[in-house]
């Protein structure tokens, strides 16, 4: 785990108690935690519940990354990656803390559209996620991981060779919709696609590499 990225996570567990803090006096008793996806809040819980609620979520997801490389199994290490792995659990960290930002500034009565502001951030978490999923290594844990791409490193390779074309494809035209106010069902199918396509093709090359007797001796 790289130390700046370390830091940085710190820092925005910190941003978001600090903020909470100075928020808190002008905090309604309960506060909306949770929107459905047309932006309508669905769920309430107490105000105290901010200082807790996302930092806990940042400081699992620190943790469980810190795990990782621990949990993997040889051949297989988290490790062998360590920058990237690290850079994504600082992407989930980011995501979390703009969540938390964004219902501490509604709870104060702040104009916004949760649904645009959610969901173009999602989209933009996804192409950075697209970004860097080619230096992903074949794991158990973070990636396309599907018994293909587990069974052969070349199946592996090609597989995120094309999700990460198809992670970023879909989460710049997933920001589009949002900023656009399109239906949330066009923002919905176009992530799934985007999604898919990568699983679908993992399986369409492993079974043309097979079939050319490419894959060696690589897949058990």
């Amino acid at each position: 785990m790289k130390r700046s990225h370390l830091v940085a996570c710190a820092a925005l567990i910190a941003l978001c108690e600090v903020a909470t803090l100075f928020a808190y006096p002008r905090l309604p008793e309960m506060v909306a935690t949770h929107w459905n996806a047309h932006g309508v809040v669905d769920g309430y819980s107490s105000r105290w519940t901010l200082f807790v609620l996302m930092p806990a979520m940042m400081l699992g997801t620190i943790a469980l990354f810190a795990a990782l490389p621990w949990l993997s199994p040889r051949r297989f290490e988290v490790g062998s990656f360590a920058p990237t792995s690290s850079y994504l659990m600082l992407l989930i960290v980011g995501l979390l803390a703009y969540l938390h930002l964004l219902m501490l500034w509604k709870a104060i009565g702040g104009a916004l559209d949760m649904s645009t502001a959610v969901l173009g951030a999602v989209s933009l978490f996804i192409a950075a996620i697209g970004n860097v999923l080619g230096k992903v290594r074949r794991n158990f844990f973070i990636g396309i991981r599907t018994p293909w791409t587990l069974a052969s490193e070349r199946v592996w390779y090609g597989t995120h060779r094309l999700a990460a074309k198809a992670f970023v494809a879909a989460g710049l035209a997933g920001a589009v919709i949002a900023l656009a106010r399109l239906p949330v069902w066009s923002w919905i199918a176009v992530i799934v696609v985007g999604s898919v396509v990568p699983l679908v093709y993992s399986l369409v090359l492993y079974k043309r590499l097979e079939k050319a007797g490419e894959l060696g001796g690589e897949a058990a």
